[in-house]
């Protein structure tokens, strides 16, 4: 059955703030007056993640349903659950909620009206990245230039993780994805651009946290890869734009 709202979340060994998440995500869609979903992928977890998503799913309110995949990997992780999501618009957050889940009706009709991927953005006017220290900030703005220059251009902030996208949009730019790792929200903006869909910045406060998975080194050097292999891609035409057929699938 088709809800006006699915609410993705992907979780990898998050049994630390995965509960309190869920409630505040519930606790805000049950106020709203549209019909909504929670979808929890979580992807490999070693920990008491699944469990603790299973208990929430047992309580009444605004439905929680959990999808297990044996292998790890954001992009992977965000993909089965865009898929699997029946909203009209689809919404994708961190689990760490460093966006206060109150913002996510800027991201919705009617202030986002007409859009299809709205995404937001940590560098737009208005937004206010809290606690952050200043080597990260730094990294961020070094790689999203990098970003510009290699595979996609436009954007001020493509790694947020928190982004909207209407139904039939997901549908179409979660089934041509092929980045599995970090740099999955490269791919699908540049698909959206190829595919003229209406995309917008919205600015967000932004929160740091301690426990943010992100190993800096690790995971730079990562998505460096897989921006590498998102220009080669581009390259070798593996990606659709407007002009061919929309029933194609370069998976």
């Amino acid at each position: 059955m088709t809800v006006y709202l699915s609410v993705v979340i992907p979780a990898y060994n998050e049994e630390g703030r995965i509960g309190t998440a869920l409630e505040k995500v519930r606790t805000y869609l049950g106020h709203q007056r549209y019909s909504s979903e929670v979808i929890v992928v979580e992807n490999a977890s070693t920990d008491r993640t699944a469990a603790i998503v299973e208990a929430a799913a047992a309580q009444p309110g605004v439905p929680v349903r959990l999808i297990r995949l044996p292998q790890a990997g954001k992009g992977r992780a965000v993909r089965t659950g865009m898929l699997a999501a029946s909203g009209e618009y689809r919404f994708f957050a961190d689990a760490d909620l460093s966006m206060p889940i109150e913002q996510l009706d800027r991201f919705l009709p009617p202030a986002m009206s007409g859009v299809d991927v709205a995404i937001g953005s940590r560098e737009a006017p208005g937004a206010r990245r809290i606690g952050e220290p200043g080597y990260r900030h730094l990294m961020g703005r070094v790689y999203n230039w990098i970003i510009r220059l290699v595979a996609v251009d436009g954007f001020d902030d493509t790694q947020c993780g928190f982004k909207m996208f209407r139904g039939e949009a997901a549908d179409w730019l979660f089934r041509r994805q092929q980045i599995d790792g970090w740099a999955f929200d490269i791919e699908i903006l540049l698909l959206a651009k190829r595919r003229g869909y209406r995309i917008v910045e919205v600015p967000i406060d932004w929160y740091h946290g301690d426990q943010s998975k992100v190993r800096p080194v690790h995971d730079t050097v990562t998505m460096l890869a897989e921006t590498l292999r998102i220009r080669l891609n581009a390259l070798r035409g593996r990606y659709p734009d407007a002009s061919q057929a929309t029933e194609r699938d370069v998976r």
